[in-house]
């Protein structure tokens, strides 16, 4: 009974976490429908009712689109047009319209000559108990031809030393085993964290040393969370590197373009719906977000790692900005982030660029150079390698994962 009333006890966010699932209030309040009735088998449709599932689905997504527009028109009515009047915006904040012959010009004078330069990367993470193995790929792409790519292996085991006692040793391996994931699962594994931040890190640094375009186009944002918190940001070293390499594009090549694919921004993004074709809005620069890190991230004065990125909030932030471009009626808008005296040439870029492929409005740049990275680095050739490898060394199976070795 005690155990029971300590469950009982539990706030809505014990709750969630100790049974996974979210509370009935939450769940009611998300969707509309109480928990009790998804949980009960007898209110589910039998598999083969399609035409009430197509109905339902037709229902729901109208309905979800009107009301999206609404939000959308009145978006553009209030806060759009007082965009650049907001607390602590930069100087260009507002929205602007592009014409075609803008754009036409930047694919002549400075896309389709190689005058701008992509960078994305990979990685595939093959576990097992003996042995976890990443590959981290990073690749450059230009419209005119020139493309080249890098590549790093890392090899981690849970004890790498051996010790004088066995029994000891064995404690030690056992207790390092306890610590990780469930085999093939990604979720806070040591080898997940590392490769996003050693990833993230290349991408930016190749990009810097390895390119001589004169506008550089990266994927995600110009100061990415892997790079400047977790155990990233425990260390002060590379904390220093990182914000040195942000540094360097924020106030001293300053042509750069970054676009993510999966913001966390989706308040920015829902004025990015209310934006018509040919259109784009600078927002805000990423000083509040760095600001918000500071306040969150767990930062040490003794580490000295809190004044640099107080020294980073004040200084450096402030020169990117964040905005959201809009190319076609039929694709989603964007977000962007530029250099803030360049912010405007950087959005006519990336609008030239995604104005290429009109189904996804995003730019082909960044798309060629993801698939470079998977030609070259892709999971199904390095799979097979290491499987390969584990074939030769005479067992090809024992250490496979379930998921790998199932009938598709």
């Amino acid at each position: 009974m005690a155990g029971t009333n300590k469950v009982v006890q539990l706030d809505r966010e014990d709750q969630r976490s100790a049974s996974g699932m979210p509370s009935s209030d939450d769940f009611e309040q998300a969707y509309r429908e109480p928990l009790s009735k998804i949980l009960d088998h007898t209110t589910w449709n039998q598999g083969d009712d399609l035409a009430e599932a197509y109905e339902r689905m037709e229902r729901e997504i109208t309905n979800a689109l009107n009301e999206e527009s609404r939000y959308h028109e009145q978006a553009r009515r209030t806060l759009l047009k007082n965009i650049g009047t907001a607390p602590g915006t930069p100087h260009n904040a507002g929205v602007y319209q592009v014409k075609t012959e803008q754009l036409e010009k930047i694919h002549t004078s400075l896309l389709f000559n190689g005058g701008v330069e992509a960078c994305d990367g990979t990685y595939v993470i093959h576990d097992t108990l003996p042995l976890t193995i990443t590959q981290i790929g990073v690749s450059l792409v230009k419209y005119n031809g020139q493309h080249n790519s890098w590549v790093q292996r890392l090899f981690r085991r849970d004890l790498q030393s051996k010790m004088s006692d066995p029994v000891d040793e064995l404690a030690t391996l056992l207790e390092n085993r306890k610590q990780r994931a469930a085999q093939g699962q990604d979720d806070d594994k040591l080898s997940e964290l590392a490769s996003r931040g050693i990833m993230a890190f290349m991408e930016r640094k190749i990009l810097q040393q390895a390119s001589d375009a004169p506008w550089r186009m990266m994927h995600g944002s110009p100061a990415p969370y892997e790079i400047l918190t977790g155990r990233w940001a425990s260390d002060s070293k590379k904390i220093a590197k990182s914000l040195e390499l942000i540094e360097w594009y924020a106030l001293e090549h300053k042509r750069f373009i970054s676009i993510p694919s999966a913001p966390r921004k989706l308040d920015w993004l829902t004025l990015g719906y209310a934006l018509k074709p040919m259109e784009f809005a600078i927002v805000h620069t990423i000083q509040p977000e760095i600001e918000h890190l500071l306040e969150t991230g767990g930062y040490r004065n003794a580490s000295g790692v809190r004044p640099a990125m107080e020294r980073f909030a004040r200084d450096v932030a402030p020169h990117i900005v964040i905005g959201v471009y809009r190319v076609s009626a039929y694709a989603p808008p964007h977000l962007f982030y530029a250099q803030i005296d360049f912010a405007e040439k950087a959005a006519h870029i990336a609008m030239a660029d995604s104005m290429l492929q009109e189904h996804r409005s995003f730019p082909m740049l960044i798309d060629l150079a993801d698939r470079l990275c998977a030609v070259n680095f892709g999971a199904s050739s390095f799979v097979s390698t290491v499987q390969m490898a584990y074939a030769k060394a005479g067992k090809p199976f024992l250490y496979l994962g379930e998921r790998e070795t199932r009938t598709r």
